[in-house]
């Protein structure tokens, strides 16, 4: 296939950005520019030449402009298959020219609904003649070159350059496939609307999601699988594709998915005092709420240094110059904060490898979204963990309440445990992690860890006594047996907050009664797997 020679373009864009210098630089080689309403007078009041598209195809723009670019002499110069001799004798039976180059982008459908526009409005910007073209357009890329994108503006000129005005069919191929994209994610988020926001279906018959590529990663959880980071279109989101990178090597996709689990965890301390998060394979290794950052993060790194060693730090407050050495006294792979001061930054910047990134606003702890995971054969699809309790959910099922104090540390250690994945035992006491089991296949192995980790960390730091010893014990799911329980006890915990729920409530009740413990039912388990 040969280069094909640009004699006439069609232009009808919503987003005018770098539309005058692209028609300028195709007024420059003699292409015929065709253009409609505000595109056209866009590129009218720069100086240059345009043809109607009525003008083109004999008839008028009707319907509020809803009907301009649906017609035959629009479609037919762009569908034409210029060397068969059948469509170029229907060509000049109907006075049909070609079209060689259609740069068009889409009515910002997912800008308007995420400005919250009526629902008239949000149909009317729903595009048809838009799509139609570039669909067109790009299913004849044999001949002609289909341009979606501003940013392939440039490129687009340089090819005309090299090609002295004429498209490559490598090219036209590149933007074809660009363009079925485009039209993809668009009808995907006009399907998603009308689906979940105007129908009210949680699960659509068909689900149907578009996302942009970000970067392609180094690898993947392993050297042999291949890795991308892709976000969402439409409205940006909040989290770590959004976060500024201040310095350190590119993050990997370990990193990414370790740093989400410690950002989604922090910010269930949004508007506590100052808390560190230290996670390790996707899992907390130490989390510590204190007066002072720097006490946060000795509170935190004590719960469990050994796991802490190459993991990822999140905070909830800017970092500072104390804080920064100390963070950077043992390998740290990523740290990821609200802000940094002159002096943190500056003791960054001798960990030359380690990556900070800077994440003004957290994401809402309780936002609504879907998760996915693949399967052999299928997808599951569920509601994210947004639950949360506060105090007036808890019920007391012991003969003695929690204190104060000891509630406190409950409700900081079922925090965690949201968090952890399952099995899933947190012990704490004053705001501090005193020990975390994770992933065990029961809760009795999960339970000794947690504690086991404690004593381990007492003797490290000399302690005369495991910090578990009074503090409170979270469990994401019930206890289906006392001997769970029974573990916490011999670690010293004074305090059990679980869900409840298990046909042996009762044993366990009265077993905590027996050992002198308080107990609340959450009535809401957390497992994460």
């Amino acid at each position: 296939m040969q280069d094909i020679k640009i004699g006439r373009a069609l232009l009808s864009v919503s987003d005018k950005t770098g539309l005058v210098a692209l028609g300028q630089a195709l007024a420059a080689r003699g292409v015929e520019l065709v253009s409609t309403g505000g595109t056209a007078k866009t590129l009218r009041d720069a100086g240059l030449t345009v043809r109607d598209i009525a003008e083109l195809t004999g008839f008028p723009e009707m319907m509020d402009g809803r009907v301009k670019t649906l017609h035959p002499k629009v479609h037919g110069g762009l569908l034409a298959v210029r060397d068969n001799p059948e469509h170029a004798a229907a060509m000049a039976e109907h006075d049909i020219g070609a079209i060689d180059l259609v740069v068009v982008n889409l009515y910002p459908f997912e800008a308007t609904v995420a400005r919250g526009a009526s629902r008239d409005e949000t149909i009317e910007n729903i595009d048809i003649g838009g799509p139609s073209m570039v669909r067109s357009a790009a299913k004849n890329h044999d001949y002609v070159a289909i341009v979606t994108d501003p940013a392939d503006y440039d490129a687009l000129v340089a090819e005309l350059a090299a090609t002295d005005g004429g498209t490559t069919l490598a090219f036209r191929r590149r933007l074809a496939a660009k363009a079925y994209a485009a039209t993809a994610g668009y009808d995907a988020a006009i399907a998603a609307w009308f689906a979940r926001v105007d129908q009210g279906q949680h699960f659509p018959d068909t689900l149907v999601q578009a996302h942009q590529l970000v970067t392609t990663l180094r690898y993947g959880e392993n050297p042999h699988q291949a890795a991308a980071l892709y976000v969402p279109r439409g409205a940006p989101g909040v989290g770590l594709p959004q976060a500024e990178q201040v310095q350190g090597k590119e993050l990997s996709y370990n990193n990414y998915n370790d740093a989400n689990a410690a950002i989604e965890l922090v910010a269930e301390f949004a508007d506590a005092g100052p808390t560190v998060v230290i996670v390790k394979h996707a899992n907390p290794c130490g989390v510590a709420s204190a007066p002072g950052l720097i006490d946060a993060w000795n509170a935190a790194l004590a719960c469990d240094a050994v796991s802490a060693f190459g993991g990822i730090v999140a905070v909830n407050v800017p970092l500072d110059g104390p804080t920064a050495e100390a963070i950077t006294a043992i390998f740290t792979e990523v740290v990821v904060a609200p802000g940094a001061d002159d002096a943190a930054r500056a003791v960054f910047a001798r960990k030359k490898n380690l990556r900070l990134l800077i994440m003004p606003e957290l994401p809402q702890p309780t936002r609504a979204a879907l998760t996915m995971v693949p399967i052999a054969g299928g997808l599951l699809v569920q509601d994210r963990d947004n639950g949360q309790i506060d105090p007036d959910d808890l019920r007391v099922v012991t003969k003695r309440a929690p204190n104060p104090r000891e509630l406190a540390d409950a409700r900081f250690a079922w925090t965690v445990a949201k968090h952890v994945k399952s099995n899933a035992i947190v012990y704490a006491r004053d705001g501090v992690t005193a020990g975390i089991g994770a992933g065990q296949m029961n809760r009795r192995d999960s339970s000794r860890i947690a504690a086991a980790k404690a004593r381990e960390a007492a003797e490290t730091h000399g302690w005369d006594e495991p910090r578990t010893v009074g503090s409170a014990v979270a469990s994401d799911a019930f206890f289906p047996f006392a001997d769970g329980l029974l573990a916490a006890v011999e670690a010293g915990a004074t305090c059990v907050i679980q869900p409840g729920g298990s046909m042996r409530d009762d044993e366990v009740i009265r077993a905590a009664d027996e050992a002198g413990l308080a107990m609340v039912f959450t009535g809401m388990r957390h497992f994460r797997h």
